[in-house]
């Protein structure tokens, strides 16, 4: 991360939160600084230390460590949330992207879910389903669902599609490791920004034209819609015949190079 968008940030969740500015106790000494509350979370994002441990790189406690983790985190999300809704503009022009999932590791997870969450590894985890273009941005994030789930059971829960299937949207504590993993992806994504080559070769995508909606009066012409998209979201034929296209095309083009 450049020194430039770490001030950035500092400076907007400063203005954000008051919980990060530097105070005067009673006794007329300075507390904090918001540089250091703000430090000691960037190290326990980018390391992966323990609270305890940034008390010897930046003197802060424990506790106000775990503090300003969450706070941090949360005002991310408030603030710079609208950087994961950039793919919405993008609709579904083609291929999106690189689909997969990863297991985050969840030390503290209660006793009593360690069963539902732990998989094939036999440590409690939770699945980050994301999709990521060429240069690693991140147009698309799900994060929550336990370990013992495979790759197929979290797109069905995910909403990645669930807005072409059903039509309109759907109405230490997970919140707050759910907090930390949206602000590692906006964090990722404006380090992504902060460096993308600006005098690249890349195309812009051509504007769609905004399409025409009509209200649909008719509760079972409604339902029949959602059966017809959702059954050809789900056909397997379609599927076939995309990825053997996709092959003979990617054969193709390799050839040509190749010669």
């Amino acid at each position: 991360m450049s020194r430039n968008l770490f001030l950035r940030i500092v400076d907007a969740i400063k203005d954000h939160d008051m919980y990060f500015e530097q105070r005067i106790d009673a006794l007329g000494r300075f507390g904090l600084s918001t540089l250091q509350k703000i430090t000691a979370v960037f190290r326990m994002l980018a390391y992966g230390l323990p609270a305890d441990a940034t008390d010897e790189y930046v003197k802060i406690g424990e506790s106000t460590t775990i503090e300003s983790m969450k706070r941090f985190c949360r005002a991310i999300v408030e603030v710079f949330g609208e950087l994961l809704h950039i793919g919405e503009q993008r609709g579904f022009p083609g291929m999106l992207g690189s689909l997969d999932c990863m297991h985050w590791k969840w030390k503290n997870c209660p006793t009593a879910w360690a069963g539902q969450y732990a998989g094939r590894s036999g440590s409690p985890t939770i699945i980050l389903e994301a999709v990521a273009d060429y240069d690693l941005w991140i147009w698309h994030a799900y994060f929550g669902l336990p370990g013992t789930n495979n790759d197929i059971n979290v797109l069905e829960s995910s909403h990645l599609f669930s807005n072409l299937a059903s039509g309109p949207s759907r109405f230490w504590r997970k919140e707050v490791l759910h907090d930390i993993m949206t602000t590692c992806i906006i964090l990722h994504n404006m380090i992504i920004e902060d460096e993308r080559d600006l005098n690249a070769p890349i195309q812009d995508a051509v504007e769609a034209p905004t399409p025409t909606i009509e209200m649909v009066i008719d509760e079972n012409l409604r339902f029949e819609q959602f059966l017809a998209r959702h059954k050809k979201i789900k056909d397997k034929n379609v599927h076939f015949e995309l990825r053997n296209a996709l092959i003979e095309h990617l054969w193709e083009q390799r050839t040509n190079f190749e010669n």
